[in-house]
């Protein structure tokens, strides 16, 4: 993805409409983390000394690729689950508002002619680079949302069939 990302304003517009998702409880169990501007390249720099030292023997053009991960697009927005355990809320509920945010993102940053990823990484599992991107150990990245403006043609996924899928139940 390419230039433009969202502005202040837009990147505001996707956040307020991305926490307008089910929140049994209103615990907000996820928070953002931006990464625009050199910030992508300083944590990029993270990422490369990092694969490194997890695989030593890549190619440079494969510790390129490590510190590139974030260049990708001007903006991208990590989104971090905190769920945690609550006598009336289920944690899986948590999880699922903070992917509710993801989807909400998606859709909210398209509506306003964006290009968007929703996608993790090895960065959102290894804990060195969770912490480095400020990721606390009983947080989970619930995805990483890529937004500016698509480089190539965009092409659909296959999806399913839907009637398989589907069951009636009745007593």
């Amino acid at each position: 993805m390419a230039e433009p990302g969202p502005s202040a304003e837009k990147l505001e517009q996707i956040l307020k409409i991305a926490v307008r998702v089910p929140d049994h409880g209103k615990l907000t169990p996820w928070r953002f983390i931006v990464f625009e501007g050199r910030a992508r390249a300083q944590i990029g720099d993270i990422f490369r000394a990092r694969w490194a030292a997890l695989n030593p023997d890549h190619s440079e053009d494969a510790l390129r690729f490590a510190a590139g991960m974030f260049m990708r697009a001007p903006l991208v927005v990590a989104v971090v689950s905190r769920a945690q355990p609550h006598v009336k809320i289920p944690v899986w509920e948590q999880q699922m508002s903070a992917a509710a945010v993801c989807f909400s993102m998606e859709l909210a940053a398209q509506a306003l002619g964006f290009d968007v990823q929703w996608q993790t990484d090895w960065m959102a599992y290894d804990a060195v680079a969770r912490a480095a991107m400020g990721i606390t150990a009983d947080e989970n990245v619930a995805g990483l949302i890529y937004i500016g403006k698509s480089t190539v043609a965009l092409e659909d996924r296959p999806r399913p069939e839907v009637s398989p899928l589907v069951t009636v139940w009745g007593a």
